[in-house]
């Protein structure tokens, strides 16, 4: 049996953001680590998944998931390994995918849900929380299922140097549609059209997103996959043809704002061009995540898709990782190596 370390180190969230994340808003303690109960598991945290949605849990406003209570641990999907179990599902060295938060160990009840990583995954385990994780989920399921993308269509993606955008673009292209990307630098621009194979990028920081789309995409848009939300929404719906099809998937731009803005002015341009707007979360297709997977995979090690992990090292490093990520610092998918 493996030795079983008597402390723990843990972020934890101490107020709530008001506007930008601060590294003040949490704080880094070490306490004691209790062996695990009846029904009681274990988990060495290796990997965690930096994401979004994580900022949205810190607050106090309804989601699709409570907030995270003040003085707990920050919440976040993780690849861990079994170090000691008391139920009978979850065996000594096993890896397994799922929910757990910002420390080194956690000690998880019978509520606990953690999908099991195969041994001879032909990719590494921390491609589950990225490519065969939330992230390949998402661009998976909101490009072919709520999107319906299909040969011939002009794709849109914004954010799309992210871990689902990029992903978005080359399941578009993978389709045979036709694909711009929306990003924050001429690096990020350069990447996703010479290593991804994008048709075209648009650096929004260059102030004429309209205008660029105008050039990019001159008969329209037929879908548009949606990680931002805000002004640059408004300008796609502008641009949107007749039984165009608008993804929400995240709203990065408006996810540290106080008081949400009105609608989209254009919105107006669903019901003269009869388009649709639709959001989605991968929990409702729940029942197609392995089917995902499995193609995701193939894709990969065919080189047809390819996924970029940006890995920052320490527990100590996932705030900054998390405002970096907020901040558009990133390329690929964000994790932190515990």
């Amino acid at each position: 049996m493996p030795t079983i370390p008597t402390s723990n180190r843990q972020i934890l969230l101490r107020r709530r953001p008001i506007g930008p994340l601060q590294e003040g808003d949490l704080e880094l303690v070490e306490r004691d680590l209790q062996a695990p109960g009846p029904g009681q598991v274990l988990l060495r945290n290796r990997y965690l998944s930096i994401d979004p949605a994580i900022r949205g849990w810190m607050g106090a406003g309804a989601s699709y998931m409570d907030p995270i209570p003040l003085n707990d641990v920050v919440r976040s999907a993780s690849v861990s390994e079994v170090v000691q179990s008391n139920r009978p599902d979850y065996r000594e060295g096993e890896l397994v995918v799922g929910l757990t938060g910002w420390e080194e160990y956690s000690l998880v009840g019978d509520s606990f849900v953690g999908r099991k990583i195969p041994p001879n995954l032909p990719l590494p385990p921390s491609s589950t929380l990225g490519l065969l994780g939330g992230s390949g989920l998402t661009a998976y399921l909101g490009l072919l299922e709520v999107g319906a993308a299909k040969a011939g269509d002009v794709v849109l993606v914004s954010a799309a140097a992210g871990s689902v955008g990029s992903i978005v673009g080359q399941l578009a292209k993978l389709k045979g549609c036709h694909v711009v990307g929306i990003v924050g630098s001429e690096a990020k621009c350069r990447w996703i059209v010479d290593a991804l194979g994008f048709d075209s990028a648009i650096n929004r920081r260059d102030g004429a997103i309209d205008r660029d789309l105008r050039a990019a995409c001159p008969r329209g848009i037929d879908l548009y996959f949606d990680n931002v939300g805000g002004p640059i929404l408004d300008v796609a719906l502008r641009h949107i043809r007749i039984g165009a099809r608008v993804v929400l998937c995240g709203a990065i731009s408006q996810i540290e704002s106080t008081n949400l803005p009105p609608g989209p002015p254009n919105y107006i341009r669903l019901l003269t061009r009869r388009a649709r707007m639709e959001g989605f979360i991968t929990l409702d297709f729940a029942e197609r995540w392995e089917e995902a997977a499995a193609q995701l995979t193939q894709w990969a090690l065919s080189g047809q898709l390819h996924h970029q992990e940006q890995v920052m090292r320490g527990l100590d490093s996932a705030p900054k990782a998390l405002i970096g990520l907020l901040n558009g610092d990133n390329i690929g998918k964000v994790i932190v190596k515990v």
